[in-house]
């Protein structure tokens, strides 16, 4: 199985005023970022709002993400992401044969795992993926925080559990990264990379993606070509979303899901709005405006790459 790499971007839900997913427009969106550049595209991690999903919008959003990556030449991953393991073990029964280049699973979220609970999960999702790459989110929410070397324990157990998608860390947990989980694909978040790369991150499933893909791929670049502007871009962007987008999870108890699709259609890429699905709470009139003036203000690099 082949190790992953790069900025994968994903797959955002535009939401109608009826409140349902605007299926054209999500057609349209796939596209775009099918055609940005960057390494992959990918359903349902938080930002896509999996937890709002039924099974008849997965499936339906599987098939259109598989047939329009595939029929463009791009890589994608299918987020399988569920509080209940056994509905993620049915969808990816689903997935197998469609041509993902792997797939997103975190592990049992209503009631914290056991040791041999995470086990015994991890051994039926690698028996039911069969050849299908698996990739782990262990977000720093997740109710069982995983350390390196409990990964690389399970690793050992499934031999297609081929990356993981982490928080990062310092200097120190990089250097347990590159001891630990050789030939392993371990992507941080977006807003690291200039950081993280040079010291052993492959890539991210970037949150800078959903201001602006292109944007998010430049940088993800320049922390190789030019690695002082790259931690320059980064530093504007941790200060960007310090001050411009967080403050909004306090004042508005915005999601970090609304605040990735506040940032795309701030971004003004593509027929994403802030809009989201219901019962969640939607970023207020005027921060779109608000949030695309202070992009343009801080980050001029982004400017005419979305």
């Amino acid at each position: 199985m082949t190790a992953l790499q790069g900025i994968w971007g994903a797959v955002l839900l535009p939401i109608n005023t009826t409140g349902a997913i605007d299926w054209v427009a999500l057609a349209e969106e796939i596209d775009i970022l099918c055609a940005s550049g960057l390494s992959g595209i990918y359903t349902n991690g938080t930002a896509g709002e999996f937890h709002t999903q039924t099974e008849a919008e997965f499936d339906r959003l599987t098939d259109l993400v598989a047939s329009r990556s595939t029929a463009l030449g791009i890589p994608f991953q299918i987020g399988l992401c569920h509080s209940n393991p056994r509905v993620a073990r049915d969808r990816l029964a689903r997935c197998r044969g469609i041509g993902a280049s792997g797939a997103q699973i975190i592990l049992p979220d209503w009631w914290p795992p056991s040791n041999p609970e995470i086990d015994r999960f991890i051994d039926g999702m690698q028996e039911t993926a069969e050849m299908m790459p698996l990739i782990l989110y262990n977000p720093p929410h997740a109710k069982v925080r995983l350390t390196l070397q409990r990964i690389a324990d399970l690793r050992m157990r499934a031999p297609g559990l081929i990356g993981a998608k982490l928080p990062g860390g310092d200097a120190a947990w990089y250097a347990d990264r590159r001891r630990l989980l050789t030939g392993f694909s371990v992507f941080v978040a977006g807003h690291t990379i200039a950081f993280g790369r040079p010291l052993g991150a492959d890539g991210a499933y970037s949150n800078v993606a959903c201001l602006s893909p292109r944007g998010a791929l430049l940088h993800w670049k320049l922390a190789v070509e030019d690695p002082v502007h790259a931690v320059d871009i980064e530093a504007r962007i941790q200060l960007f979303m310090k001050t411009y987008v967080m403050p909004l999870v306090a004042s508005h108890g915005l999601s970090h899901a609304a605040l990735d699709k506040l940032m795309a259609a701030a971004g003004r890429w593509g027929p994403v709005s802030e809009r989201m699905m219901w019962p969640h709470e939607s970023a207020p009139t005027g921060a779109v405006e608000a949030v695309a003036s202070a992009m343009r203000a801080t980050l001029p690099e982004f400017i005419g790459l979305s």
